[in-house]
């Protein structure tokens, strides 16, 4: 085959190659980085106010301080593993008595189900904390490298001492912020003065290391560098809340019936045959998702209501009504079609059934919060030997009384034998009358009493008799009762 031939076909080869590939679409697109524009209105203002507020509280509660009786912390808000506590303010939580935060996740569920049937996703939209530290990552950057515009450029210039000192300083503010997060996450399981020093001093726990690094690495990664991806593909939710509104629903909606035809409009030009929207896209480059609310519902939609804002500061300019973008429901929109006239409807069949839900779990649980005894009682007998015999033929049991006082005060306690006809009772290291000895428990404490019930010799009494230790407050008219047996040999 002639040279020139061959070199001819592989000049076709690599042209229909070419031809092919530019017709095939592309299956993948690498992700752009969302760059929002800072939206200006009532919704910006309680989306800072809600930051504020809800940061507030994550990195001061533990250091809130709050009385209780000597020998417990006086942090406010902790979970104490090594004690075996759970305190919230003037609550404290034994480890037998978790039904209570169980209690207390079912409330929170329900209370996400009223909120998300009445409003939508309005916790993603504001106090979801991907949504609240992703916020102040975008202010920070913000800050550093400016608006929308202003990162943009920076991002598609080269590298310049300029561009590389912005970059380092938002990224060092960005680790400080998740370095926060993850120290303030490891002082709700320790005492946070104490654990502050320690860890700066390498005497912490291993534990804390491990959850403040963790903590620190999530936050840094999803807030700033995976942002709306974590609400689009990791997070559950978008998925769930479908079961949960219906059409009447409050969300974010782009009022099509108002706004369509859009066009853009010059000034002094008739509105006539057409709608309010100029596409502006003034509600697109505000948005943290990237997506454009004149779409329709969507999964990756927030309801951050930020699209309102900008929609709104847009109306006022042009001098149209605001509200073209606004809270509101399908079933609105279907009225305003028909000419009839738009209203709300909060109470519906699942609005009530989740308040109801949640109020009856509410009266539940400050019901037995209310009546939650002070005081347990616990016996344990011995098992080997599981009773002894005397030299005058009487017969002894062994048991262990555990006393629980979930009081903060130091309380005396009357430990007295109910039931078995002329049995005594008697304890080591404590004084006793025979029927009852009394005993001091440290608030917040628990004390094993050893104790040892005597029987007089009967050589036809029974091999089991059930008796009762009965603990009373001496200082009150609570009391426990433990049931137990006492054990003899049968008379050979």
């Amino acid at each position: 085959m002639p040279d020139g031939e061959a070199g001819l076909r592989t000049q076709g080869s690599e042209t229909a190659a070419a031809a092919t590939d530019a017709a095939t679409p592309e299956l993948y697109k690498a992700r752009e980085q969302i760059q929002p524009k800072l939206a200006r209105g009532k919704f910006r203002v309680l989306k800072w106010g809600l930051l504020f507020a809800t940061l507030g509280v994550y990195y001061l509660l533990p250091w809130v301080r709050w009385p209780r009786a000597a020998g417990e912390p006086d942090q406010a808000v902790l979970v104490d593993f090594e004690g075996g506590r759970f305190y919230f303010f003037f609550i404290e939580i034994w480890p037998d008595e978790l039904y209570y935060v169980t209690g207390l996740l079912i409330l929170a569920a329900l209370a996400l189900f009223l909120a998300t049937a009445l409003f939508g996703r309005i916790w993603c939209g504001y106090t979801c904390p991907q949504t609240v530290w992703t916020d102040l990552y975008i202010a920070v950057e913000r800050l550093i490298e400016g608006d929308r515009n202003k990162r943009l450029k920076l991002n598609k210039s080269g590298w310049s001492a300029e561009k590389v000192a912005k970059k380092v300083s938002k990224h060092t503010l960005w680790l400080l912020i998740a370095a926060a997060t993850g120290g303030a996450w490891i002082f709700y399981f320790h005492d946070a003065p104490t654990v502050f020093f320690q860890f700066f001093r390498g005497e912490a726990p291993g534990s804390a290391y491990l959850f403040a690094g963790l903590l620190t690495f999530t936050t840094y990664t999803l807030a700033g560098m995976m942002r709306e991806q974590v609400c689009t593909y990791m997070c559950p939710w978008p998925r769930i809340q479908a079961a949960l509104t219906d059409e009447e629903t409050l969300q974010v909606t782009y009022k099509v019936d108002r706004g369509e035809p859009r066009g853009s409009h010059k000034k002094n030009e008739s509105w006539e045959g057409r709608g309010d929207c100029i596409d502006c896209q003034g509600c697109v480059v505000v948005c943290p998702m990237g997506i454009d609310i004149r779409d329709g519902a969507q999964l990756e939609c927030i309801n951050c209501a930020l699209c309102i804002d900008a929609c709104d500061e847009v109306m006022k300019k042009i001098g149209r009504p605001t509200g073209l973008i606004a809270y509101d429901t399908d079933k609105n929109a279907e009225l305003r079609q028909a000419g009839e006239k738009p209203k709300i409807k909060i109470i519906r069949a699942r609005t009530v059934f989740y308040a109801a839900a949640f109020s009856i779990v509410s009266a539940i649980m400050l019901l037995t919060l209310g009546s939650r005894a002070t005081l347990e009682v616990n016996v344990l007998r011995d098992r080997a030997p599981s009773f002894v015999t005397l030299s005058d033929g009487s017969v002894r049991n062994a048991y262990t009384v555990k006393i629980v006082n979930k009081d903060n005060a130091v309380r005396t306690f009357d430990i007295s034998l109910a039931g078995g006809e002329g049995f005594t009772l008697e304890a080591v290291g404590l004084s006793s009358d025979g029927r009852s000895v009394a005993a001091d428990v440290f608030g917040d404490d628990v004390r094993s009493i050893r104790v040892f019930v005597t029987a007089p010799a009967d050589p036809v009494a029974p091999v089991s008799t059930p008796i009762a230790f009965v603990v009373s407050d001496v200082g009150s008219d609570e009391s426990a009762t433990n049931d137990s047996s006492f054990l003899r040999g049968r008379a050979k």
